[in-house]
């Protein structure tokens, strides 16, 4: 009963996506420069073989391509964002599917990245357990994900992104650590998002509403941690 139930919230979160959050004009942006910096943190990519799950547009796909990965691999529920990442990168290998089974042999990636995404996922641990089994020896992860305790969400004055109305589930870091280290990663740095720090993000929407999202994203830049709206979570396989 339980995987039919996780079957047909699956479907639901695919539609959502293919119709409503990919459903109209496909742009990629590339990624913002704050998102390059964190990237650059994993070093000299030459030569590796890198996995994206749910991948959407395969922005962090393609700045690795750019710095010279000798793979790129991604994974999304949404047909609409694979078709456009084979579009885009046509020496890239990406598949349709959900991050819980993930169609990889073992041992395939040196850089296994995961952008925003996990806090939609049904059931996280086995997302988790899949991307280390598909990771080699040594591999580095870096998970994204939103923060309960962003400043801006306890005085109400945030209640979640477009996909909240899907599937979004918000954990403080604790818990985060908690769910990464049971499932056998373990972090090594953590690191603020800081990608609402440019012009692009600020003057999205009516112009009415660029002040308050100046002040906002200054905000993000001096906030502790612990207030921050999403948080990189940079880490390696826990040793047994």
């Amino acid at each position: 009963m339980k995987q039919a139930h996780e079957s047909g919230e699956m479907e639901q979160i695919r539609r959502f996506y293919d119709e409503e959050y990919y459903g109209g004009s496909l742009k990629d942006g590339g990624l913002p420069w704050h998102s390059r910096k964190v990237a650059a943190l994993v070093g000299d990519i030459r030569g590796k073989a890198v996995l994206d799950v749910a991948c959407g547009l395969g922005e962090w796909l393609g700045y690795f391509r750019s710095r010279g990965a000798s793979s790129i691999s991604g994974i999304d529920l949404s047909v609409r964002a694979v078709e456009a990442c084979r579009f885009r990168y046509l020496d890239g290998d990406f598949h349709v599917g959900a991050a819980e089974a993930l169609p990889f042999k073992d041992a395939s990636f040196d850089v296994v990245t995961c952008m925003g995404s996990l806090e939609h996922f049904v059931d996280k641990p086995a997302a988790l357990g899949e991307m280390l089994r598909v990771a080699r020896p040594g591999a580095t992860f870096i998970l994204l994900v939103p923060n309960s305790g962003f400043l801006t969400r306890r005085l109400g004055l945030y209640s979640g992104t477009q996909q909240a109305r899907i599937k979004e589930d918000v954990l403080s870091l604790d818990a985060w650590t908690a769910l990464f280290t049971s499932s056998g990663l373990e972090v090594t740095r953590r690191l603020p998002d800081l990608h609402p720090l440019s012009i692009k993000w600020i003057t999205l929407g009516k112009p009415l509403g660029w002040p308050l999202r100046a002040i906002q994203a200054i905000a993000l830049a001096v906030w502790p941690l612990s207030w921050q709206y999403q948080v990189y979570h940079f880490c390696t396989r826990r040793a047994p």
